[in-house]
């Protein structure tokens, strides 16, 4: 026979196995955010430390030698002399390094704006074209080539008895303008640098704008969009950070340019090229290496340092104007 103290509601729940008094919490489970962040932690010295000692031991190292060695004068050999800032406020004063770092500035914006207009342009035009494929490797080919076979061919074409001085001649022009004077040898190296250059960027943006899907063009066409208005809200905002990194490789490039300026300049008698057509990198070198004079590497360092810094501030400028929010398709 079944008492009443032992008959239960049918909706009442298992019976308490423990009175609450004599329940003991058990450990809480550690949250899995946690764990996984110790994890990382663990993982970060090994697989990023070699990476950081190796960058440490050629970049930060050699960095740290060039400040101190741009506080001194020294001429490679031989004891320091302490000279503090003198370095660096007698560049301000030099008027060859004023006019260099003009030159690479002008480099950097003119050449730069004239490289992004038609990289952009070609862009736009071999998207649609037939055998894209084969005009990207053709209009990448400048790149390529290296910047001594650039200072060949330029003197064949523009030395005075030159192609371009024969056509001319053809034409009836008996007085060519000297292309190879100083006054146009800075100019020329412009438009040659804009010629290498513009294959490769060409190359990056139409690989940004090949990952743009085509059912984004096509509801453009369904919506009547002109292709102003597809440039603008559709491959601009899909495409801006690959223009942003293409910003970036420039402005690092730019301030580099030693090369073509050099071999442009020809030979003055010992082997450097006119003051005129001087970057900071060839000023920098010149005043290290001059057989003129005894070298000064405590000025040349001075000038590299402040083109790392240009480098530096500009990059940061760059990245940080070109700040968008990603936009993922």
């Amino acid at each position: 026979m079944i008492r009443p103290a032992e008959i239960r509601p049918a909706t009442a729940g298992p019976p308490d196995p423990a009175p609450a008094a004599e329940r003991r919490p058990g450990p809480e489970p550690a949250p899995r955010g946690g764990t996984l962040a110790r994890q990382r932690r663990r993982l970060f010295i090994p697989f990023v430390g070699p990476a950081l000692l190796l960058y440490s031991v050629l970049f930060i190292a050699p960095i740290g030698a060039a400040v101190w060695i741009s506080l001194h004068n020294w001429a490679g050999s031989g004891p320091m002399t302490w000279a503090g800032l003198r370095n660096y406020t007698r560049l301000f004063h030099d008027d060859l390094f004023t006019q260099s770092l003009r030159n690479t500035l002008e480099l950097l914006f003119v050449v730069g704006a004239a490289v992004f207009a038609i990289s952009f342009a070609l862009t736009l035009i071999l998207r649609d074209m037939a055998g894209r494929k084969a005009v990207r490797a053709v209009i990448f080919f400048p790149h390529l080539v290296n910047a001594l076979v650039y200072g060949v061919l330029v003197g064949f074409l523009f030395n005075p008895d030159g192609l371009a001085n024969s056509l001319l001649a053809h034409l009836g022009i008996h007085s060519p303008p000297q292309w190879l004077a100083q006054d146009n040898l800075f100019p020329l190296i412009m438009v040659t640098m804009t010629w290498m250059t513009t294959g490769y960027f060409t190359t990056i943006l139409m690989a940004g704008v090949d990952r743009i899907p085509v059912s984004y063009y096509e509801d453009c066409a369904l919506a009547g969009a002109g292709p102003l208005q597809r440039l603008r809200y559709v491959i601009l905002p899909l495409t801006w950070d690959v223009f942003g990194v293409c910003a970036v490789l420039w402005t690092i490039s730019s301030v580099k340019i030693f090369e073509i300026v050099w071999i442009f300049g020809g030979s003055s008698g010992n082997g450097i090229p006119p003051t005129k057509t001087w970057t900071s990198a060839v000023y920098t070198y010149a005043t290290a290496f001059s057989g003129d004079s005894v070298p000064s590497y405590g000025a040349a360092t001075a000038s590299a340092i402040l083109s790392l810094l240009l480098v530096t501030v500009l990059v940061v400028l760059l990245r940080r104007l070109m700040r968008r929010e990603a936009v993922e398709f």
